[in-house]
């Protein structure tokens, strides 16, 4: 395994243009017609060369399991999966690789948390405290693990503008039985940026351990653990540029060692008698069985490229595409915008039109090439909150382009008029 530095071999940002981007990612050089426009990138980004070839290379050069063996293509494939987690750290400003646990997606990195963590440390009449914007993969946990250990669940309030409401934050935490505190850091329906360092310092100042849900952010903009000064913090892979079915968990070395296994198997022993194991060291004590290594590649590829854009030209760059989207989508009538406004936000955009459904909405726009999100995305108690069924989404990244959004409003004025 290379070593791993905080700063090692950090790509130097090039210069920002979307077009040049995409035209490193073969799905937009594809002839269709009419041709793609993507604007779904909050459910899953497309993939550059980079990391297609990274795979590839992986399963035609050196594919062979890891940790396992000693011959040569081996302890390469073994170089490469532990070189993806020391990527990821340093991109997270981690304090090592090992406080990097990969797990299949966010969702898997979230419950590992409620089982692992959760199970170990809550109690009858313990609470915890989520949002009202939360993603599923943030709510059934914790509703598991209540129902089962007798726990309370409390929510940060959401306001009608698709905002966090923390003034009750130190009434929801005064009694001191909020034992975690667990908030998505970017809404995937609003966009919302949550202001995560002011919750993270309450709720540490109550002594709750904090989880943030990155699924959002880090795709997007530039995150740093050790700045939020979160406990936990969960991201997947297939978000940003990487590979479906890799994501990863990192935490706290402290909470990590205390933890017991998620899951028995191989890996993730030291050793194994026929009544008793001991658990390997971290991160392998989370990590049973064969993991996804073309994937782990994949992901430290998705990694390098997004370093050498440089986070905060991505981030300016949904931004500056989100400003034009929200001016733009304002043009078409009976259209309501949902969210908070641009400076509160980031690349994701809900809306509603009129009274056409979402999935009417999504059905003509496909006719026209355009790719959106329409239902509730995962997040059916914050459409509660707004008292909508469902949404319309576009979502950027940074492949996106102004004339998508054009084609996506041209789009969406055709719907009314096939709508009546």
């Amino acid at each position: 395994m290379a070593q791993w530095t905080a700063t090692a071999a950090l790509p130097q940002p090039r210069p920002f243009d979307p077009r040049a981007v995409r035209q490193q990612f073969p799905i937009f050089r594809a002839r269709r017609e009419p041709p793609l426009v993507y604007l779904d990138s909050a459910a899953t980004s497309q993939k550059p060369d980079a990391v297609l070839e990274a795979m590839n290379e992986y399963y035609s050069l050196y594919n062979a399991n890891i940790h396992r063996g000693i011959y040569r293509i081996a302890e390469q494939a073994t170089a490469a999966y532990e070189d993806a987690r020391a990527h990821l750290a340093r991109f997270l400003n981690a304090g090592s690789p090992r406080e990097v646990i990969f797990t299949r997606n966010s969702t898997e990195a979230l419950n590992l948390i409620a089982y692992s963590w959760g199970r170990a440390n809550l109690r009858a009449g313990d609470a915890i405290l989520l949002t009202e914007m939360e993603h599923h993969s943030n709510l059934v946990p914790w509703q598991i693990l209540a129902a089962e250990r007798q726990v309370e669940l409390r929510f940060i309030p959401m306001t009608p503008e698709g905002e966090l409401d923390l003034e009750p934050l130190p009434r929801l935490l005064g009694d001191g039985r909020v034992k975690l505190v667990s908030v998505v850091h970017v809404s995937n329906v609003l966009g919302t940026v949550n202001p995560v360092a002011e919750i993270v310092s309450a709720a540490r100042a109550a002594g709750a351990v904090v989880v943030v849900d990155a699924s959002q952010s880090v795709p997007h903009l530039p995150v740093d653990v050790r700045a939020l000064g979160c406990d936990f913090l969960a991201c997947t892979g297939h978000k940003m540029l990487g590979p479906t079915g890799i994501g990863a968990l990192w935490g706290r070395r402290e909470l990590l060692e205390a933890m017991p296994p998620f899951l028995g198997g191989g890996e993730m022993i030291r050793e194994v008698k026929l009544t008793e194991s001991k658990w390997n060291e971290l991160p392998w004590k989370f990590e049973a069985g064969t993991m996804a290594i073309a994937e782990a590649v994949g992901l430290g590829a998705a990694l390098l490229y997004l370093e050498g854009l440089g986070m905060d030209a991505v981030f300016a760059h949904d931004r500056e595409l989100a400003a034009y989207a929200l001016g733009r989508l304002r043009e078409v009538p009976d259209l309501r915008l949902l969210g908070p406004p641009l400076e509160r936000r980031g690349g994701v955009i809900a809306f509603e039109l009129g009274d056409i459904h979402p999935h009417d909405v999504a059905t003509v726009l496909d006719s026209h090439g355009v790719a959106v999100r329409a239902g509730h995305h995962c997040a059916m108690p914050l459409h509660r909150k707004l008292g909508v069924v469902a949404s319309v989404r576009a979502s950027f990244h940074c492949y996106s382009v102004p004339e998508e959004v054009d084609a996506l409003v041209e789009g969406l004025h055709h719907a009314r008029s096939v709508f009546g």
